[in-house]
């Protein structure tokens, strides 16, 4: 008898909590939205490509020049955003942990205008074996205007194919290590950064300003670029930066 009272009990309590549950509209905690940048319209798209152990400098130099841009009246400015081959966060050499913005691997990536290639602590090896990767940076630059690199990115560019017949500069001490692993390039020493053509190459590091500098004098004048170069307190005279422009 009391087994059968316990078994009507245990029925009728679990029929009111089904009954008390409510659908819950709460998204599911796994599925995770993923939200891309604004871009605004008539600016310049600008990407960076990030990966592990990329070197914060060579990637927040340029990206703080550029991003500055949009606070500088009747100029084209420029939409900043990275891109990596992962929608994880990566972590810089220095232990800087980024989210990317897009996965170039998954995402449908706006146009590039500028492609930006900070360097990694791998670029002189393993990363030169990322066929997907290059491939990213190859079928960026057939529509971009303008590819750059800081440092150790140029052993990318050159393993791309993008440095072809092309002059340029990368870190002062890995320019002989560059040249034996490239013969056929044209590399130069004692600059901080050439521009031929679309390519502008730099030595890195914290000439990494400059180079991002020369770039915003070379689309918007010397007047903006100072300006720009004012708002971070460096002192910019393009006549004293030791530089190549070929074309």
């Amino acid at each position: 008898m009391k087994n059968t009272i316990l078994l009507i009990l245990l029925i009728v309590l679990g029929s009111c909590t089904s009954s008390n549950k409510k659908p819950s509209n709460q998204p599911n905690a796994d599925a995770i939205v993923k939200v891309f940048p604004k871009l605004e319209p008539n600016r310049y798209n600008v990407a960076f490509l990030i990966m592990d152990g990329t070197f914060n400098t060579e990637l927040t130099a340029p990206f703080d020049i550029f991003q500055h841009t949009i606070f500088r009246d009747s100029i084209k400015a420029m939409n900043v955003f990275t891109v990596a081959n992962t929608d994880q966060p990566i972590t810089t050499f220095e232990g800087m942990r980024l989210l990317p913005d897009y996965n170039y691997v998954n995402d449908s990536i706006p146009k590039i205008d500028i492609l930006v290639v900070p360097s990694a602590e791998h670029h002189l090896d393993t990363d030169l074996e990322d066929d997907a990767m290059l491939d990213f940076v190859r079928k960026v630059d057939k529509e971009a205007q303008f590819i750059t690199s800081h440092c150790d990115g140029a052993f990318v560019l050159a393993k791309a194919g993008l440095l072809n017949n092309v002059v340029s500069t990368t870190f002062p001490s890995d320019i002989d290590r560059m040249r034996t692993m490239f013969p056929s390039l044209d590399i130069r020493k004692d600059v901080l950064f050439v521009h031929d053509g679309k390519y502008i190459t730099s030595a890195g590091g914290a000439k990494s300003f400059e180079a991002a500098l020369y770039l915003t004098e070379h689309l918007y004048g010397k007047k903006i670029a100072e300006s720009l170069a004012g708002g971070l307190v460096i002192d910019w005279n393009l006549e004293n930066v030791p530089h190549i422009i070929i074309k």
